[in-house]
C-alpha cells in the first residue's frame, strides 16, 4: 500500500534561524507563517520543524523543559496552531522534530529527580561513583565523560549529549507511558508526524556501554509505534547515525510496524579520518561516495524506504562541502540536486539550499555559537592542536554554518530580521537571496523547483527501480526504471571534464544545469554537470 510520505518532498526549517517576524533578531513561528507562500511556490509537501518546545537553549531547542508549550521567542501554541492550519490549507504538513532519548535538566521532571526519594528519580540514568570516579568510560558527544556528578545525592548521571541534557531512562515503563501520552497530544493537534531525534540511542545499556541499537530498542520502537503514530496516517524518520542498510530495513520494514524511514549518515562521514572524530579530515573520494549512495540505494529493496538528503542542522552546507561555492556554485549546487532528488527515496531540503547558501567563515571562538564547536575548540587547544588547524576543522564541519540566517534579499540582515540577528547572516547575502534567485529563470531554486515538479507528475521518480551503470570514477550514471519507461541520469561530480557514452535511444533531455547540447553517444560533461535523459 503506497504512503503520502513516499511521493513527498520534505523542506526542514530551522526556525531560529528562518524568519524574524517581530524584530528581536530570532526567528519565530509567524515568520515562518509569512513565508508559507514560497514554500508553496516551491512545491514541497511536508515542513520538517526543528524543535519549538520551551527549552533554556543550551543547545538550541534539543534540550526540551516543556514538551507541551513553545519557546516565548518562538511565539506561543496558538500560533503553532496557526502554523499547521495554515500549512495545511496549502497541502503543506507540518512534522515535528521529537527528542525523547533526553530532556532537558530544567525540565520538571529532572529537577523532582533530582531528589533521591522522588517517584522521578528512575525516569533517568543514575549510577554509584567507582572508585571515587565516573561509573565507566561513556563518553558525550560533546565533549569529555558523559557521566556528570550530582553534589546534592553523590550519585553520577548520564548525559550523550551536555551536561544540561541528561539521559532518560527507557527502561521504566511509566517514562514510556509520559512520553507517548504527549505524542499523542501533538497527533491530536493534526500534525503530519515526527522526525526522531537520535532515536537509535533509547535501548541503550549504560552499564555494557552499549548506546546505539540496544537490545530493547525495536520492542520500544514497536510499542511507540501501537501506542501513538501507528493511529494516524503520519510520517516518522528516525536519526540513526550508525545504521545499516540490514539496521534500516529493520526499521523500515512495513511489516514491523517501527518507522516510516531513517536518516542514515554513512556518506555523510566520508570527508573525516575514519579512525577519528568529525573535526579530523581528509578529502572525499567520489567513487567511495558513489557505492555508499548506490548501496543503499539497492539494499533496502521494496522492503525498507531511503531519506535522501544532503544538508541538515548538523551537516555544513553541501555547495562548500563537496561542490564548489566559487566559479560554479550554481553549476554545483544543481548537479548536487539533481543527482539527490532522481534517486529513490524521500527528499529532504535544508533551508537555503534550495538557494545554494554557502558555509560562513569564522576567525575567531567569539563568532562561534555552537556548544559542539566551542567545546572542541577548548578541548583540542588544551591538546595542543594550533588554533589556526582548530577553526579550519569547524570552517569546514561545524554546525553553525548551517545555522547562518536565511537570506532573504539584499536588504539589511539578508531581510531576516529588522534587530541584530542572533547568529551572524554569511556577508554574502547580497548576491546570495531568495529575491534574487526568483528573479532569475536560471536560478538553482527553478531547478530544485522542477526536480519536485517531476516527482508530483512522474511515478517512475517515486517508484522506478534504481540501476547502477559503469562509468568513469568522478561521474555517477544511474538508470531508474518503470514498466517500459527508462530514464538516465548522468552527473559530473568534479571540475574536470568527463567522457561518458549514452547508449542509444536516450534522446530527450527532460532536464540539465547547462544549455543542452546533443546527447548521442560519447558525449563531454562539462563541470559539474548533470542532466536527466528520457
Amino acid at each position: 500500500m503506497t504512503k503520502w510520505w513516499q511521493q513527498a518532498v520534505v523542506y526542514q526549517i530551522y526556525p531560529r534561524s528562518f524568519q524574524d517576524s517581530d524584530g528581536d533578531g530570532i526567528g519565530d513561528l509567524q515568520g515562518i507563517i509569512q513565508r508559507l507562500p514560497y514554500l508553496h511556490k516551491l512545491g514541497i509537501t511536508a515542513i520538517w520543524l526543528s524543535p519549538v518546545y520551551a527549552s533554556p537553549n543550551d543547545d538550541n531547542g534539543y534540550d526540551i523543559s516543556d514538551y507541551q508549550a513553545i519557546m516565548t521567542e518562538f511565539g506561543t501554541m496558538v500560533d503553532m496552531e496557526e502554523l499547521i492550519a495554515k500549512a495545511k490549507d496549502l497541502d503543506i504538513r507540518i512534522v515535528m522534530d521529537l527528542v525523547v532519548n533526553h530532556t532537558s535538566d530544567e525540565h520538571a521532571w529532572f529537577v523532582e529527580a533530582r531528589n533521591p526519594k522522588s517517584p522521578y528519580r528512575d525516569y533517568y540514568i543514575w549510577r554509584d561513583p567507582v572508585a571515587g570516579d565516573v561509573p565507566n568510560g561513556i563518553r558525550s558527544n560533546f565533549s569529555g565523560s558523559a557521566w556528570q556528578l550530582d553534589e546534592g545525592s553523590g550519585q553520577y548521571y548520564l548525559h550523550l549529549f551536555s551536561q544540561k541534557q541528561p539521559d532518560l531512562n527507557w527502561e521504566n515503563p511509566t517514562v514510556r507511558a509520559a512520553i507517548y501520552q504527549m505524542m499523542n497530544f501533538w497527533l491530536e493537534k493534526g500534525i503530519g508526524g515526527f522526525r526522531m531525534d537520535v532515536i537509535d540511542l533509547i535501548g541503550k545499556q549504560p552499564d555494557q556501554e552499549i548506546l546505539s541499537n540496544g537490545p530493547k530498542l525495536h520492542d520500544y520502537l514497536q510499542e511507540m509505534q501501537r501506542e501513538t503514530f501507528g493511529n494516524y496516517d503520519v510520517m516518522t524518520v528516525g536519526e540513526t547515525w550508525g545504521a545499516t542498510p540490514a539496521e534500516a530495513m529493520a526499521y523500515s520494514d512495513p511489516e514491523r510496524n517501527e518507522l516510516s524511514m531513517v536518516f542514515q549518515f554513512e556518506h555523510a562521514v566520508l570527508d573525516q579520518d575514519p579512525a577519528k572524530e568529525k573535526w579530523d579530515l581528509r578529502p572525499l573520494n567520489v567513487g567511495e561516495l558513489k557505492a555508499v549512495l548506490y548501496k543503499w540505494q539497492t539494499a533496502l529493496g521494496t522492503k525498507g524506504w531511503n531519506s535522501l538528503f544532503w544538508n541538515n542542522h548538523d551537516l555544513p552546507r553541501i555547495v562548500s562541502r563537496w561542490g564548489n561555492d566559487g566559479k560554479y556554485r550554481v553549476a554545483s549546487a544543481k548537479m548536487l540536486a539533481i543527482l539527490l532528488h532522481m534517486m529513490k527515496g524521500t527528499p529532504y531540503i535544508y533551508q537555503g539550499e534550495e538557494i545554494g547558501m554557502t558555509n560562513r567563515t569564522v576567525t575567531s571562538l567569539a563568532e562561534i555559537d555552537d556548544i559542539e564547536s566551542r567545546n572542541m575548540y577548548q578541548e583540542r587547544l588544551a591538546e595542543g592542536y594550533a588554533e589556526a588547524e582548530i577553526l579550519r576543522s569547524i570552517n569546514t564541519k561545524g554546525r553553525d554554518n548551517a545555522r547562518t540566517p536565511m537570506q532573504w534579499s539584499a536588504e539589511a540582515q539578508a531581510g531576516f530580521t529588522t534587530g541584530t540577528p542572533w547568529l551572524a547572516v554569511n556577508p554574502n547575502y547580497p548576491e546570495i537571496n531568495v529575491a534574487a534567485a526568483l528573479a532569475d529563470p536560471d536560478s538553482i531554486f527553478y531547478t530544485y523547483q522542477k526536480l519536485i515538479q517531476l516527482r508530483k507528475e512522474h511515478a517512475i521518480v517515486v517508484w522506478g527501480d534504481f540501476i547502477p551503470h559503469e562509468a568513469p570514477e568522478k561521474v555517477f550514471f544511474y538508470e531508474r526504471r518503470l514498466a517500459e519507461e527508462s530514464w538516465l541520469v548522468v552527473a559530473n561530480f568534479s571540475e574536470e571534464p568527463q567522457m561518458v557514452t549514452i547508449p542509444a535511444g536516450y534522446t530527450e533531455v527532460i532536464l540539465g544545469n547547462y544549455p543542452q547540447t546533443a546527447v548521442v553517444g560519447q558525449i563531454t560533461l562539462r563541470p559539474f554537470e548533470a542532466m536527466v535523459i528520457k
